[in-house]
């Protein structure tokens, strides 16, 4: 089966259907293995190990992916998709810079941003700490911080909204 994977605005093509995985073509030598008792797994590529945990995001095809401490919000679309989206003339699904939500339950410990500020994709906007582990935040595309609903010191729970995006 193939994949899309578009991540800032760049598309690779996943190719999961021979017997090693293809990224735009090139064969990879990569495993995936869970952590018993944890929402973290390691992805083994090319001999080197790098710590992962995947969620679905809040539309369909949407990710968030957090990899060796970056976060990444990509959308993945299957064959299908995407040569329906090609006949009716639509790319990947772009709207506005959606608000960041909380991707689990933990403590805000720092607010990295201001309403009126403008953040450009991937700008760290809020630090939380969960299961005492630090995880930074980040805006999915650039924008205007419109309302910052959170303040340091502040406990959230899981899908709780951080920060808002003007449209």
């Amino acid at each position: 089966m193939r994949y899309f994977v578009t991540i800032d605005g760049r598309t690779l093509e996943v190719d999961l259907s021979g017997e090693r995985p293809r990224v735009d073509g090139q064969e990879l030598v990569a495993e995936l293995v869970a952590v018993p008792g944890t929402p973290v797994q390691h992805l083994l590529v090319d001999g080197r190990s790098f710590p992962l945990v995947a969620r679905p995001g809040a539309g369909k095809g949407s990710w968030d992916i957090q990899l060796a401490g970056e976060r990444f919000l990509p959308e993945v679309v299957d064959e299908r998709t995407r040569a329906i989206r090609a006949l009716a003339g639509r790319g990947p699904e772009t709207q506005g810079p959606r608000p960041v939500r909380a991707p689990m339950p933990g403590l805000v410990t720092r607010v990295q941003v201001a309403p009126g500020d403008t953040v450009r994709p991937g700008q760290g906007v809020a630090i939380i700490e969960a299961m005492k582990m630090e995880n930074e935040l980040k805006a999915e595309a650039g924008g205007v911080v419109s309302r910052v609903l959170v303040s340091a010191g502040q406990p959230v729970e899981k899908g709780a909204v951080l920060v808002e995006f003007a449209s």
